[in-house]
């Protein structure tokens, strides 16, 4: 999909952003870091990656909700010395260690590396929708919609949120997900014994069980309520297996 890259400038950025996603901004000593933006009842608006570029934060966000995204940001700029502006750099990704402008990507290691740079990438031949998959690693517009939750789009265990960090928005339902609730739904990779599209929907035993969304080869990403995915999980003619991480 599509990147915008944005700028974030002036004095007040780190704080002005920590009081706003789901990760602690002051991970950006250390390079990237991936967050999300959530409404103040806990759902998802957007997730991206923030990259220190010298005094600087560069914002990488899927371009379908860019815009949207950083108008509802700057509703909270108030007296903040903050500045945001899209920029013309362009998005690089590849595998293995990262070249010198690299970031390793934060999800998960084989999800490789992400560069910033001033010309387009010129070829780019790695599946990254079956790397998705293989890892259960959602995507903007797919598995993340304004209905979701991030930690049951599994943002704990892809190093989007931090537990010990201030408040920001939607902190208060999160937390509470994470210390009063086992959850009862969420994404979660599946196996499938045949072709199924995107968008099925999962019966366990006859009764509505949740639904398909990224599909690559005989995997997918599904969204389940895990009290009815045991045997019997069926997409469709398709018998679908699910085994818990």
């Amino acid at each position: 999909m599509t990147r915008a890259i944005y700028r974030i400038t002036g004095p007040d950025r780190e704080a002005f952003l920590q009081g706003l996603v789901t990760n602690d901004v002051a991970k950006l000593a250390d390079g990237i870091v991936y967050a999300a933006f959530l409404t103040p009842q806990g759902k998802y608006i957007a997730d991206f990656f923030l990259i220190p570029a010298d005094d600087t934060v560069l914002l990488d966000i899927d371009a379908s909700i860019a815009a949207p995204t950083i108008q509802r940001l700057s509703m909270y700029r108030l007296r903040a010395d903050v500045q945001i502006e899209e920029t013309a750099l362009h998005l690089h990704r590849g595998s293995g260690t990262p070249p010198p402008d690299g970031f390793a990507d934060p999800r998960h290691p084989d999800m490789g590396w992400r560069a910033y740079r001033d010309t387009p990438q010129a070829d780019d031949e790695i599946d990254w929708t079956a790397l998705r998959v293989a890892h259960c690693i959602p995507e903007t517009g797919i598995e993340l919609t304004p209905d979701t939750f991030i930690l049951e789009a599994g943002f704990e265990r892809l190093s989007g949120v931090d537990f010990h960090k201030g408040c920001y928005v939607g902190q208060e339902v999160t937390a509470r997900m994470k210390h009063k609730t086992q959850l009862r739904k969420g994404l979660a990779r599946v196996h499938l014994s045949g072709p199924a599209k995107p968008g099925t929907p999962l019966t366990g035993d006859g009764k509505p069980a949740g639904e398909l969304h990224s599909v690559a080869g005989d995997q997918a990403i599904a969204y389940l309520r895990f009290d009815r995915a045991g045997n019997g999980l069926m997409a469709g003619d398709v018998a679908v297996t699910w085994e818990k991480d």
